[in-house]
Protein backbone atom coordinates (compact mmCIF):
# COMPACT_ATOMS: atom_id res chain seq x y z
CA UNK A 1 0.00 0.00 0.00
CA UNK A 2 1.30 3.48 -0.93
CA UNK A 3 1.28 6.27 1.65
CA UNK A 4 0.52 9.56 -0.31
CA UNK A 5 1.44 12.94 1.53
CA UNK A 6 -1.50 15.36 0.63
CA UNK A 7 -0.67 19.08 -0.42
CA UNK A 8 -3.76 21.27 -0.47
CA UNK A 9 -3.46 24.43 -2.04
CA UNK A 10 -5.41 27.94 -0.91
CA UNK A 11 -4.32 31.65 -2.45
CA UNK A 12 -0.52 29.96 -2.96
CA UNK A 13 -0.39 28.50 0.19
CA UNK A 14 -0.39 24.35 1.61
CA UNK A 15 -3.33 24.50 4.20
CA UNK A 16 -5.56 21.75 5.18
CA UNK A 17 -9.66 22.00 5.53
CA UNK A 18 -11.79 20.60 8.14
CA UNK A 19 -14.44 18.68 6.20
CA UNK A 20 -13.73 20.33 3.39
CA UNK A 21 -14.94 24.14 4.64
CA UNK A 22 -13.51 26.47 3.15
CA UNK A 23 -13.97 28.64 6.49
CA UNK A 24 -11.97 26.22 8.49
CA UNK A 25 -8.54 25.94 7.61
CA UNK A 26 -5.24 26.19 8.90
CA UNK A 27 -2.15 27.47 7.10
CA UNK A 28 0.88 25.25 7.42
CA UNK A 29 3.22 26.24 5.00
CA UNK A 30 3.39 29.45 2.60
CA UNK A 31 6.13 27.65 0.72
CA UNK A 32 4.61 24.51 -1.17
CA UNK A 33 7.36 23.84 -2.78
CA UNK A 34 9.12 23.41 0.12
CA UNK A 35 6.56 20.95 1.66
CA UNK A 36 6.82 18.64 -1.55
CA UNK A 37 10.34 18.24 -1.20
CA UNK A 38 10.32 17.45 2.45
CA UNK A 39 7.79 14.61 2.05
CA UNK A 40 10.06 13.43 -1.63
CA UNK A 41 12.86 13.33 0.58
CA UNK A 42 10.83 11.41 3.51
CA UNK A 43 10.56 8.79 0.97
CA UNK A 44 7.01 9.51 -0.63
CA UNK A 45 6.48 7.72 -3.89
CA UNK A 46 3.84 10.14 -5.32
CA UNK A 47 2.60 13.48 -3.88
CA UNK A 48 -0.93 14.36 -4.11
CA UNK A 49 -1.87 17.93 -5.02
CA UNK A 50 -5.46 19.39 -4.37
CA UNK A 51 -6.24 23.19 -5.82
CA UNK A 52 -9.25 24.46 -3.59
CA UNK A 53 -9.98 27.76 -5.05
CA UNK A 54 -10.15 25.60 -8.77
CA UNK A 55 -12.23 23.01 -7.06
CA UNK A 56 -14.84 26.48 -6.41
CA UNK A 57 -13.93 28.19 -9.41
CA UNK A 58 -14.22 25.44 -11.96
CA UNK A 59 -10.82 26.20 -13.16
CA UNK A 60 -7.15 26.16 -12.20
CA UNK A 61 -6.22 28.52 -9.82
CA UNK A 62 -2.46 28.36 -8.72
CA UNK A 63 -0.73 27.09 -11.55
CA UNK A 64 2.82 28.99 -10.74
CA UNK A 65 2.96 27.12 -7.10
CA UNK A 66 2.03 23.57 -8.76
CA UNK A 67 4.39 24.51 -11.35
CA UNK A 68 7.01 25.22 -8.50
CA UNK A 69 5.57 22.01 -6.65
CA UNK A 70 6.94 19.95 -10.23
CA UNK A 71 10.30 21.62 -10.44
CA UNK A 72 10.75 20.51 -6.81
CA UNK A 73 10.73 17.21 -6.90
CA UNK A 74 11.59 13.88 -8.75
CA UNK A 75 8.71 11.89 -7.97
CA UNK A 76 5.10 11.55 -9.57
CA UNK A 77 2.48 14.56 -9.05
CA UNK A 78 -1.20 13.66 -9.25
CA UNK A 79 -4.14 16.68 -9.07
CA UNK A 80 -7.12 17.66 -8.32
CA UNK A 81 -9.51 20.66 -7.91
CA UNK A 82 -10.95 22.06 -10.89
CA UNK A 83 -10.55 20.38 -13.60
CA UNK A 84 -13.78 20.32 -16.23
CA UNK A 85 -12.70 20.20 -19.59
CA UNK A 86 -10.13 17.71 -22.18
CA UNK A 87 -7.87 21.24 -22.42
CA UNK A 88 -6.89 21.20 -18.68
CA UNK A 89 -6.04 17.49 -18.66
CA UNK A 90 -3.88 18.27 -21.43
CA UNK A 91 -2.17 21.47 -19.82
CA UNK A 92 -1.57 19.69 -16.67
CA UNK A 93 -0.29 16.61 -18.59
CA UNK A 94 2.16 18.85 -20.86
CA UNK A 95 3.57 20.65 -17.65
CA UNK A 96 4.88 17.47 -15.79
CA UNK A 97 1.82 15.87 -14.01
CA UNK A 98 1.60 12.54 -14.15
CA UNK A 99 -2.35 12.06 -13.18
CA UNK A 100 -5.63 14.22 -13.27
CA UNK A 101 -8.20 13.71 -10.63
CA UNK A 102 -11.82 14.17 -11.90
CA UNK A 103 -14.40 14.68 -8.94
CA UNK A 104 -17.23 17.01 -10.23
CA UNK A 105 -17.50 16.15 -13.72
CA UNK A 106 -17.46 12.67 -12.95
CA UNK A 107 -21.19 13.13 -11.82
CA UNK A 108 -22.06 16.18 -14.36
CA UNK A 109 -20.38 14.93 -17.64
CA UNK A 110 -18.80 11.10 -16.92
CA UNK A 111 -18.51 11.17 -21.12
CA UNK A 112 -15.43 13.51 -20.10
CA UNK A 113 -13.96 10.70 -17.90
CA UNK A 114 -14.11 7.96 -20.37
CA UNK A 115 -13.02 9.92 -23.60
CA UNK A 116 -10.12 11.26 -21.29
CA UNK A 117 -9.20 7.29 -20.63
CA UNK A 118 -8.57 6.90 -23.87
CA UNK A 119 -6.70 10.02 -24.86
CA UNK A 120 -4.57 9.81 -21.90
CA UNK A 121 -4.38 5.87 -20.54
CA UNK A 122 -3.06 5.06 -17.26
CA UNK A 123 -2.98 9.05 -16.06
CA UNK A 124 -6.70 9.38 -14.95
CA UNK A 125 -8.23 9.39 -11.84
CA UNK A 126 -11.77 9.52 -10.81
CA UNK A 127 -11.99 11.57 -7.57
CA UNK A 128 -14.80 10.37 -5.21
CA UNK A 129 -15.76 12.45 -2.27
CA UNK A 130 -19.26 11.25 0.03
CA UNK A 131 -20.69 12.74 2.67
CA UNK A 132 -22.81 9.93 4.25
CA UNK A 133 -22.43 7.69 1.54
CA UNK A 134 -23.49 10.30 -1.26
CA UNK A 135 -21.22 11.51 -3.48
CA UNK A 136 -20.18 15.38 -3.08
CA UNK A 137 -19.23 18.06 -5.81
CA UNK A 138 -18.07 21.37 -6.62
CA UNK A 139 -15.86 21.46 -3.73
CA UNK A 140 -17.83 19.41 -1.24
CA UNK A 141 -20.67 22.64 -1.31
CA UNK A 142 -23.48 20.03 -2.96
CA UNK A 143 -24.31 16.78 -1.82
CA UNK A 144 -26.14 14.38 -4.54
CA UNK A 145 -28.28 11.41 -4.29
CA UNK A 146 -25.52 9.30 -6.11
CA UNK A 147 -24.23 6.34 -3.96
CA UNK A 148 -20.34 6.29 -4.07
CA UNK A 149 -20.34 2.57 -5.07
CA UNK A 150 -22.83 3.30 -8.20
CA UNK A 151 -20.65 5.75 -9.55
CA UNK A 152 -17.53 4.36 -9.38
CA UNK A 153 -19.41 1.33 -11.17
CA UNK A 154 -19.79 3.66 -13.87
CA UNK A 155 -16.44 3.52 -15.00
CA UNK A 156 -15.83 0.08 -14.11
CA UNK A 157 -14.58 -0.66 -17.43
CA UNK A 158 -13.46 3.07 -18.77
CA UNK A 159 -9.61 2.40 -18.16
CA UNK A 160 -9.54 4.65 -14.87
CA UNK A 161 -5.96 4.17 -13.12
CA UNK A 162 -7.54 4.36 -9.50
CA UNK A 163 -10.74 5.98 -7.72
CA UNK A 164 -9.42 8.21 -4.69
CA UNK A 165 -12.47 7.67 -2.13
CA UNK A 166 -12.73 10.39 0.68
CA UNK A 167 -15.06 10.00 3.25
CA UNK A 168 -15.90 13.98 3.85
CA UNK A 169 -16.80 13.97 7.68
CA UNK A 170 -13.79 12.56 8.80
CA UNK A 171 -11.14 14.83 6.37
CA UNK A 172 -9.29 16.54 8.45
CA UNK A 173 -10.51 15.40 11.60
CA UNK A 174 -7.95 12.89 12.21
CA UNK A 175 -10.44 10.86 13.64
CA UNK A 176 -9.88 7.11 12.03
CA UNK A 177 -10.82 6.76 8.21
CA UNK A 178 -13.90 5.11 7.20
CA UNK A 179 -13.06 0.98 6.94
CA UNK A 180 -16.12 -0.39 6.58
CA UNK A 181 -17.70 2.38 3.24
CA UNK A 182 -13.74 2.31 2.05
CA UNK A 183 -14.09 -1.62 2.26
CA UNK A 184 -17.22 -1.53 0.70
CA UNK A 185 -16.53 0.54 -2.07
CA UNK A 186 -12.92 -1.28 -3.38
CA UNK A 187 -15.38 -4.25 -3.23
CA UNK A 188 -17.87 -3.01 -5.99
CA UNK A 189 -15.29 -2.13 -7.97
CA UNK A 190 -12.44 -3.61 -9.83
CA UNK A 191 -10.61 -0.63 -10.06
CA UNK A 192 -7.88 0.22 -7.33
CA UNK A 193 -9.20 2.61 -4.96
CA UNK A 194 -7.30 4.67 -2.77
CA UNK A 195 -8.29 5.75 0.82
CA UNK A 196 -8.60 9.31 2.30
CA UNK A 197 -9.82 11.18 5.03
CA UNK A 198 -9.74 10.91 8.82
CA UNK A 199 -6.14 9.49 9.57
CA UNK A 200 -4.33 10.06 12.46
CA UNK A 201 -1.54 8.17 13.33
CA UNK A 202 0.17 4.86 12.35
CA UNK A 203 -2.82 2.97 13.79
CA UNK A 204 -4.88 3.87 11.29
CA UNK A 205 -2.32 3.15 8.62
CA UNK A 206 -2.49 -0.26 10.25
CA UNK A 207 -5.95 -1.15 10.11
CA UNK A 208 -5.82 0.12 6.46
CA UNK A 209 -3.46 -1.95 5.08
CA UNK A 210 -5.85 -5.82 5.17
CA UNK A 211 -7.91 -3.86 2.93
CA UNK A 212 -4.66 -3.99 0.22
CA UNK A 213 -6.62 -7.44 -0.49
CA UNK A 214 -10.11 -6.36 -1.01
CA UNK A 215 -8.19 -3.16 -3.62
CA UNK A 216 -7.09 -0.76 -1.75
CA UNK A 217 -3.72 0.56 -3.19
CA UNK A 218 -3.06 3.56 -1.07
CA UNK A 219 -4.01 6.10 1.45
CA UNK A 220 -4.17 9.96 1.29
CA UNK A 221 -3.02 11.66 4.37
CA UNK A 222 -2.55 15.47 5.09
CA UNK A 223 -3.48 17.01 8.42
CA UNK A 224 -1.70 14.00 10.27
CA UNK A 225 1.62 14.59 8.23
CA UNK A 226 1.25 18.30 9.66
CA UNK A 227 0.28 17.91 13.09
CA UNK A 228 3.27 15.48 13.82
CA UNK A 229 0.91 12.52 14.73
CA UNK A 230 2.20 10.75 12.18
CA UNK A 231 5.70 10.25 11.05
CA UNK A 232 5.82 9.82 7.14
CA UNK A 233 9.11 7.79 6.76
CA UNK A 234 7.39 5.18 9.39
CA UNK A 235 4.53 5.13 7.59
CA UNK A 236 6.06 3.82 4.92
CA UNK A 237 8.19 0.96 6.51
CA UNK A 238 5.08 -0.51 8.02
CA UNK A 239 3.38 -0.90 4.44
CA UNK A 240 6.51 -2.24 3.01
CA UNK A 241 7.03 -4.67 6.02
CA UNK A 242 3.32 -5.75 5.87
CA UNK A 243 3.86 -6.37 2.36
CA UNK A 244 6.83 -8.39 2.50
CA UNK A 245 5.64 -10.60 5.03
Amino acid sequence: MIIIPAIDLKEGKCVRLLQGRMDAETVFSDNPAAVAKRWADAGAEIIHVVDLDGAIAKRPRNLSVIQNILESVRIPVQIGGGIRDNATIRMYLDMGITRVIIGTEAVRNPQLVKDACRTFPGQIIVGIDARNGRVAIEGWTETTGTPASELAKMFEDSGVAAINFTDISRDGMQTGPNIEETRKLAEAVRIPVIASGGVSGLSDIRSLLPLESCGVSGVITGRALYSGSLDLKEAIALAKTEKSE
